[in-house]
């Protein structure tokens, strides 16, 4: 293993460096005002990390429009990975995960009624267009756009993970970074996403530390709630079961689809049902052939009472799959995430980018 380990990084860290030196270059060309940014007329929150997925930035995002939506009338862009589509797409009753990807339309079937929802890789072009067909949008909020620079944000708001910090990480591809994590300067906000139920002091230490942030920016510890399960297809189900009810005879065949499940695992083996695992890809996109596997491992598990659980991400895909077996329809759930912030530190996240937001309202 540890021969594999040399040879992987013998073979990666050229790739690596030379990765680091084109993004490093792309950087500068923005700094120098080579390459331009623009700025717009109403405010703009890009929600985005330096590390490549896994982050958790849909469920802050969407902590984020929950929090503002009473204040606000938002219009929310993705670049909309994974999608079938190309260029502008404005979410409607009628899309489908293919249409805007899986992420967006999360938060469109969660928000549609209060807030816009679109599609666009390029970001300047899609809050042109979304402000066109929507010019009442007073807030726009980017997600997954830290590198998508010639948007010249009014906040940045950067996550990183609790147990791979991006102080502990190597650029793509030895690593997942996107960028140096001296480019976290760039941020306003910093988030330390998915951390445990208690954090030591010498923890909170070690982010001060290692970070390094300026003055102006500030630093946030978030972690995730897990609140009752939901079916994911209601018309087929009539009892929704409670992990914490289930008991050691029963067992639960966890279906995930994300780049980061390990949280979602650990909390489930605190329960007492036995768990079985079949992973898949981030953002993947499930075949005939996965349902029948997926099928095929519900069959063989054995169990009083036996369901199916995945996550909410990977359930509007599912939910939207044309070869979902009928008779799994009713054993099959979701896992719902809910972002908490860390109240032990001084700065509270709510108050302080409602603040921020309404001090660059009015300094414009």
């Amino acid at each position: 293993m540890a021969a594999n380990n040399i040879i992987s990084n013998f073979i990666l860290l050229p790739l690596s460096k030379l990765y680091g030196f084109g993004v490093g270059v792309r950087n500068i060309m923005f700094k120098w005002h080579i390459l331009k940014q623009r700025k717009f007329d109403v405010p703009v929150i890009v929600v985005g990390n330096i590390a490549a997925g896994g982050t958790g930035k849909t469920p802050h995002t969407e902590y984020i429009i929950n929090l503002l939506k009473y204040n606000y009338h938002i219009g929310v862009i993705s670049r909309g990975y994974k999608r079938n589509t190309k260029g502008f797409v404005l979410a409607t009753s009628r899309s489908t995960p293919l249409d805007l990807g899986d992420e967006p339309y999360q938060i469109f079937q969660k928000f549609g009624r209060e807030v816009s929802v679109a599609v666009c890789e390029n970001r300047c072009d899609g809050i042109d267009e979304l402000l066109r067909i929507d010019p009442q949008i007073n807030l726009i909020v980017l997600d997954d756009a830290f590198q998508h620079r010639y948007v010249n944000p009014t906040i940045s708001i950067v996550l990183t993970e609790f147990y791979r910090p991006i102080f502990m990480d190597k650029l793509l591809p030895l690593g997942r970074l996107r960028e140096s994590p001296k480019a976290i300067y760039r941020a306003d906000f910093v988030v330390i996403t998915k951390c445990p139920e208690r954090i030591k002091p010498l923890e909170y230490r070690i982010f001060d530390n290692k970070l390094e942030l300026y003055p102006y920016q500030k630093l946030f510890f978030s972690r995730y709630r897990y609140p009752a399960l939901k079916p994911v297809f209601p018309e087929q189900t009539t009892k929704t079961p409670t992990l914490q009810w289930m008991s050691q005879d029963d067992a639960v065949l966890v279906v995930s689809g994300i780049a980061n499940p390990k949280p979602l695992v650990k909390m489930l083996k605190r329960n007492p049902p036995r768990i079985k695992i079949k992973v898949f890809p981030d953002h993947h996109n499930f075949t005939r052939k996965d349902l029948q596997e997926i099928e095929r491992r519900y069959n063989e598990m054995d169990g009083e009472d036996k369901i199916i659980l995945t996550t909410e991400k990977d359930a509007v895909r599912l939910a939207n799959n044309p070869y979902f077996p009928q008779r799994l329809k009713s054993v099959i759930f979701y896992q719902p995430i809910a972002v908490e912030f860390d109240s032990a530190r001084p700065d509270n996240f709510d108050y302080e980018l409602k603040k921020f937001i309404s001090e660059k309202i009015q300094s414009r």
